[in-house]
């Protein structure tokens, strides 16, 4: 593979939200995290953590719990009933109908301790930047294998009801979920800021 095959792989992985019923294999879903894990991390500590779902009723127990939160937030946004139907419909259908749903949490057990809260907060941001390196990695892998795949951060809202609904430890807190599955169609490459709009160049 050369350097511009490369760049091409990296540059055609795609949100993918729409996917065919095939179930994957657990040993695909097994060689995705473990790529996953070779993201870098701080201290190399590898905060994350993930909990993969394909059970259906595991996964309506996930979108029930889920739904009934968001459907609460949008009630107090004063939406109407109608929209909040529709909203909270495409929510639990998302994690219905993708074969593989993966939840990535952060787990600050090995993390350095500080008692200050400066370092605290910084350490925490580090945690969750490494985390999400690790949840970049696992597009990519799932890209590697074929597979579409999209990252939403609807846990940030629930995450005690995530926690419970998929009885994960008191110390996984979750920060985003991934939808895994083979494509039903590959959407067009959308629009990106220019180089020149989002870089400094510092030149001596």
């Amino acid at each position: 593979m050369t350097s511009t095959d490369l760049h091409t792989f990296l540059r055609t992985r795609r949100s993918i939200r729409r996917f065919k019923t095939d179930l994957i294999p657990d040993s695909v879903i097994e060689e995705i995290l473990t790529t996953a894990t070779f993201a870098p991390s701080a201290h190399h500590r590898q905060p994350w953590r993930f909990a993969v779902v394909t059970d259906l009723s595991v996964k309506t127990k996930l979108a029930n719990a889920m739904a009934e939160k968001f459907q609460h937030e949008l009630e107090t946004d004063h939406l109407s009933p109608d929209e909040i139907s529709k909203r909270v419909t495409r929510s639990k259908d998302r994690i219905h109908s993708a074969p593989v749903v993966i939840i990535l949490s952060v787990d600050m057990t090995d993390m350095d301790k500080y008692p200050d809260r400066h370092r605290k907060k910084a350490e925490y941001i580090m945690a969750t930047q490494s985390a999400a390196n690790a949840g970049m990695q696992l597009l990519l892998a799932a890209h590697a294998e074929g597979l579409g795949s999209v990252w939403v951060c609807s846990p940030l809202f629930a995450q005690e009801i995530v926690q419970a609904a998929l009885e994960l430890p008191k110390t996984w807190e979750p920060q985003a979920m991934y939808f895994l599955g083979y494509p039903t169609e590959i959407p067009q490459v959308r629009v990106r800021k220019s180089i020149k709009e989002i870089v400094k160049r510092l030149n001596v």
